[in-house]
């Protein structure tokens, strides 16, 4: 029995806890993903789209739902975003769950996802920046702790979707 003990601690704990490291990837991939969205968005927002930071959006109603009113705020938001789940996806597919699911499927599935969560990040943010604009709070140190809140509060879902459906594993015959 204490040599089987001793045999098992021996081992990674990847391959004695493989659930456990699954989540510690998607987290790690969350932690890199984010510094990207992030680093992206505060390029653009306060260079490449600064002027258009007061320019209010025009009237539509998704943007008004999700309380989105500048446009720069708009495209920063909307490129940091995508770029920031290309590579979230691109490195849980091959480097987290190691997928080797069907691509087509396992990429339309997480489109049908990464649409939802941008709905529910956009409206978040859309509420929180106008907050921080309306009340003078608008900095990069507060922008950056708030878009990482935004961004990962979506974990509880999203976690769970990608392990399970996916990118998923064929089942070994």
């Amino acid at each position: 029995m204490k040599q089987t003990q001793n045999q098992d601690a021996r081992q990674p704990f990847s391959e004695r806890h493989p659930e456990w490291w699954k989540f510690i990837k998607f987290n790690l991939c969350i932690v890199v993903t984010t510094a990207l969205d992030v680093g992206i968005y505060l390029i653009l927002q306060y260079y490449v789209f600064d002027s258009l930071n007061a320019v209010p959006v025009t009237d539509n109603a998704l943007l008004r739902f999700l309380r989105i009113e500048y446009k720069g705020y708009l495209y920063s938001y909307a490129i940091s975003t995508t770029v920031g789940y290309v590579a979230a996806y691109l490195i849980n597919r091959k480097l987290t769950f190691h997928s080797d699911c069907n691509a087509a499927l396992s990429s339309v599935l997480y489109v049908i996802m990464v649409a939802g969560t941008i709905l529910f990040d956009s409206w978040l943010g859309g509420v929180v920046g106008t907050i921080m604009q309306n009340n003078g709070w608008s900095t990069p140190l507060t922008e950056i702790l708030a878009k990482c809140i935004i961004i990962n509060v979506p974990t509880i879902w999203t976690y769970p979707l990608e392990r399970f459906v996916i990118q998923r594993q064929r089942k070994k015959a």
